[in-house]
This record gives structure tokens, C-alpha cells and sequence, in this order.
């Protein structure tokens, strides 16, 4: 049975293809007629109406890139409605790179317990932490307040023990986006298989082409291909169970796992120099042409699909990851969730609670998430009944992910920091060909036993 996610999808993609403009019926004014002085009820003598308290809400966001300027032009929208809809209340914004506010700021910020009051935050197993040390903000009455807890696609991510400590803005997906003028020009068609894989990336080599466009100075990045490879090859319940100790990198389907990775590594299929290069570099190089294919995520979607592609605009594709014979997981599958969200401190006052309550109301809307879709091609957190103006690329994005046979979230959502942190530096050093699968997985065994030690 497919997964949410992918169930979601699925009807994303149908309404994509079948929706068609309907005028909305306004059907003329049928307000009651205005009632004459001689009847008009006696005005209520009114208490007069309290001075609008000053609140001041701190927001730290991670939209400091030329590629997030439209996402963080949506949320500047909000937050002046929100302001200019509560007198008295004011945000305090702060922009953050993405990887110093995850791995640094927020955690420093999270163990002396003052967090921000809205912060950008990633589900899973960073909130966990977080959850468990009383840092964040219980949501679930709020969403029951404002009526809005089913119209999310899925807040599994953001709900520990049944309480939701988080919202998801967007969702994503991941697999290879390919540039079909190469694709074209060299007679070939998207593999769906690991040799058929091997023989494009051949054949693109062979051309004087880069494969695969690779940047992996930052961990995270080298994690997404690897991620997808690994859940062929091991299925992603035994990732599950590394937690729990019932799974152990070391165990012979997660080594397999390694060595498939560092089979395309060591068949010079990434970027030469890939080590030095930042996350910006990944994409640049392929939509110069000097890449026929890259792995990442649909965030990238908005710079693929906009200016930038320049004369491939209209040019980009996506395909699945391929199935790799003999492996133990779901072979059609897609790595696919809702991560990266606001979260929001416990420490919060009530004038601040009541506050947030108007920031949400207003962020996760129908409206908002609409234009997040069709300005920014971030796939929606919340379920929509409009998907028009959607353009190509998105709508191959929708149709790829309905079409997977099921769907689930990164590694680093489901194991400890830690050991997240320890396998980013195992891949960098396949990567730098220091080291072998083997090694490589004892290392993260390692880091995996002291992590399920302190639980």
C-alpha cells in the first residue's frame, strides 16, 4: 500500500492534469435589506475597547539565498499582514544559514533554553531532542482551535507522542533531475534499473560529460543520493531499526549498501574536485551543461525550472532513482516527507501564545501554500483543491512521486544527530576514496551504539 505521501501526491498530480477554470458563483447579494430607523435595535452601550498590548515575536528563518528571496518575499507577506491586522504586534526577523542554525546556533540555543520565539526547525529526530528536553511549543490545542490539524498532508514528523510541536511549510521529494537536451543528443533514455544506470552514466562519460554534478563539501549533500542507494539495498524498516539495536550498519545488506555508492564513485561519475565545491556549485554545474544529471531535492525545482536554467529552461526532467537487483528494499520508492518547518518556544507568555496563534492562522492557508507552490515549486505541507498555473517541471515532479510505490523520510530524521553527523563524514571520505565500505560502517556502528546508549 502506498504511503501518505505518496497518496497525496498522487491526487496532487490527478487534479494537476484535470483541473479546468470554474467561475466562482457569486450569486448576487442576498444580505437582508437595511432596516429603517424605526426599527433599528437601540445601540448597546459598549465598554470602551482596551489598548492594543505591545508583543514582540523573534523569528529566525534560513530564506538568506538569491534562489529563496521568493519564499522569504511570502513570508515578509505574512508577517506584515499579521502585523498590520494585530496593532501592537511586532516581528523582530533574522535570516540564518541553514546548516549554522541547525547544527549550531538552535542546539546551543535549545541546551541554555532560549530558543527564539518562531524558529525554523527540521521534524524528526532534531525535534525529538528537542521535545524531550521541554524546549518546544505544544501546538495541539492551537491547531484544534483554529480548525486547520487535517488540512496538513502529514505532521508525523512534528507530533511525538501524539502532540504536534511543529508545522511543516513544504514538503519535497528526491531523486535525479536530468538535462533531456544531453539525454537527447546522445540517444538515451532515464534508466529504471542500476545497470541501466551505469550504462547512461557511461555512455555521458564517454561524451566528455560529467555524469552526475556533485558538490560535497557540506555532509548533507553527499547524504541524498547515498540515502536512496542505502534504502535499495537494506529497506527502510532496517533503518528504522538501527535505533533500536535490532540493525547494525555493520550488517552485511548496509555494507552492500556502501559499496554500491562507492561503486559510482569510484567510476569517476561525480564532479572532479566534488570535496571543495559548496551545495551552489552542485547546481550551477548543471545547468551550465557540464553535468547530464544531479541528485537532490525539489527545492532545487524553483532554479531549474526559472532564470537561471537559461537556454534549459523547459529542458529539465526527473526521474526516479532505479532499482537495484537483489536489494532488500522497496525497488520503486522515493525518499519524500515534510522536514523542514517553524517551531515555536515553550517559554512563550500568553500575550506571545496569542500572537503565534495569529501568525499560524495566517501563514497555513490554502493562500499561501498555493503561492509557495506556483512562485517558489515548494511542494505543499497542506492539502489543496486549486493546482492551477503549476508549471512542467513541478507537474513531472507530482506525477514522479505518484507513481512511487511508497514513500519515506531521511536518515537524518530517523537517527541520532550524532550518528547522522558520523555518516556524512564516512561518505566525504568514500568520496575522497580514503577509506572502504567497511571501515566506513564499523565507524558509524560505533557512533550508532554510543547514541542508542544514551537514550
Amino acid at each position: 500500500m502506498k504511503k501518505s505521501f505518496t497518496a497525496i501526491a498522487m491526487l496532487l498530480v490527478s487534479l494537476v492534469l484535470v483541473i479546468s477554470a470554474c467561475g466562482s458563483n457569486n450569486g448576487g447579494n442576498n444580505a437582508p435589506a437595511a432596516t429603517n430607523e424605526s426599527t433599528k435595535a437601540p445601540e448597546a452601550t459598549a465598554e470602551p475597547t482596551p489598548a492594543a498590548k505591545d508583543v514582540t515575536l523573534s523569528l529566525r528563518h534560513t530564506q538568506i539565498k538569491e534562489t529563496s528571496k521568493t519564499r522569504l518575499g511570502i513570508l515578509e507577506d505574512v508577517v506584515k499582514k499579521t502585523q498590520d491586522e494585530n496593532p501592537g504586534l511586532t516581528f523582530k526577523l533574522e535570516g540564518i544559514d541553514e546548516i549554522v542554525n541547525r547544527d549550531q546556533k538552535l542546539k546551543a540555543e535549545m541546551t541554555a533554553g532560549n530558543p527564539p520565539d518562531i524558529f525554523e526547525v527540521f521534524g524528526g529526530s532534531d525535534l525529538n531532542l528537542y521535545v524531550k528536553a521541554g524546549r518546544m511549543l505544544d501546538l495541539t490545542p492551537i491547531l484544534d482551535e483554529l480548525g486547520i490539524k487535517d488540512k496538513f498532508a502529514s505532521l508525523d514528523e512534528f507530533t511525538v507522542d501524539g502532540k504536534v510541536y511543529g508545522l511543516p511549510f513544504g514538503g519535497y521529494s528526491e531523486a535525479i533531475f536530468y538535462n533531456k537536451k544531453i539525454f537527447s543528443d546522445l540517444g538515451l533514455q532515464t534508466p529504471t534499473t542500476w545497470e541501466e544506470l551505469i550504462a547512461v552514466a557511461d555512455k555521458v562519460k564517454a561524451a566528455g560529460i560529467t555524469p552526475f554534478a556533485l558538490a560535497a563539501k557540506d555532509g548533507w549533500v553527499n547524504g541524498m543520493m547515498w540515502n536512496t542507494v542505502m534504502e535499495r539495498n537494506v529497506g527502510i524498516d532496517a533503518i528504522n531499526k538501527l535505533v533500536t539495536g535490532e540493525a547494525k550498519w555493520t550488517d552485511e545488506n548496509f555494507v552492500k549498501g556502501f559499496a554500491s555508492y562507492a561503486e559510482l564513485v569510484n567510476k569517476d561519475y561525480f564532479t572532479k574536485g566534488a570535496l571543495g565545491l559548496a551545495y551552489a556549485d552542485q547546481g550551477a554545474q548543471f545547468l551550465s551543461g557540464k553535468a547530464a544529471m544531479v541528485f537532490t531535492g525539489t527545492w532545487d525545482a524553483n532554479r531549474f525550472s526559472g532564470e537561471e536554467a537559461g537556454d534549459l529552461k523547459g529542458q529539465i526532467g526527473y526521474f526516479g532513482f532505479p532499482s537495484i537487483a537483489g536489494g532488500a528494499g522497496d525497488q520503486t520508492s522515493i525518499n519524500a516527507s515534510y522536514s523542514n518547518g517553524f517551531g515555536f518556544s515553550a517559554n512563550l507568555d500568553a500575550d506571545k501564545v496569542a500572537a503565534v496563534k495569529k501568525f499560524i492562522a495566517n501563514f497555513y492557508t490554502e493562500e499561501v501554500q498555493k503561492r509557495t507552490l506556483v512562485e517558489d515549486k515548494l511542494l505543499p505541507s497542506m492539502k489543496l483543491s486549486d493546482l492551477s498555473g503549476v508549471d512542467p517541471l513541478t507537474t513531472e515532479i507530482l506525477t514522479v512521486m505518484a507513481n512511487a510505490s511508497s514513500s519515506w523520510k531521511a536518515y537524518d530524521a530517523i537517527v541520532q544527530p550524532a550518528v547522522g553527523a558520523e555518516v556524512n563524514v564516512g561518505i566525504q571520505e568514500l568520496i575522497g576514496k580514503v577509506t572502504t565500505p567497511e571501515k566506513v560502517a564499523a565507524k558509524i556502528q560505533a557512533a550508532q551504539e554510543k547514541a542508542n546508549a544514551a537514550q
